[in-house]
């Protein structure tokens, strides 16, 4: 069975930084592109970023760009997001995602998921 896992988020201020990651087991994501997305109450889940199997391209929304940095090592199945420079606006729960065809596709069509972990930015 697939499951991607995720953990580092926190309660943190502003100005400050976080980094999450996304540890995928049950098969390997080497050759899929992944990303992150993140969800507030009583909207849809937004594109926050997403890299290529090789971390040659990666992409970002224009709300985290400069600030956000996505990164994966394939040896250990994992996905990164550093977030530095936090404001409250990021509050929101963290997803990350395997398996995109599409960079920042409204819905987002990712075909696995992650169960999400919190961050919350205090002013």
């Amino acid at each position: 069975q697939v499951h991607l896992v995720e953990s580092g988020g926190a309660l943190v201020e502003a100005g400050g930084s976080l980094r999450l990651s996304c540890v995928a087991s049950g098969r390997t994501f080497s050759t899929d592109v992944m990303g992150w997305f993140r969800q507030t109450p009583g909207k849809g889940r937004e594109f926050v970023s997403q890299i290529d199997p090789s971390s040659r391209r990666t992409y970002y929304a224009d709300s985290v760009k400069g600030r956000f940095t996505i990164s994966r090592d394939n040896a250990r199945n994992t996905l990164y997001l550093q977030m530095d420079s936090l404001k409250p606006e990021d509050t929101a729960v963290y997803y990350c995602a395997a398996q995109l065809s599409i960079v920042a596709a409204t819905p987002p069509d990712a075909n696995y998921w992650g169960q999400g972990t919190q961050v919350t930015v205090s002013s």
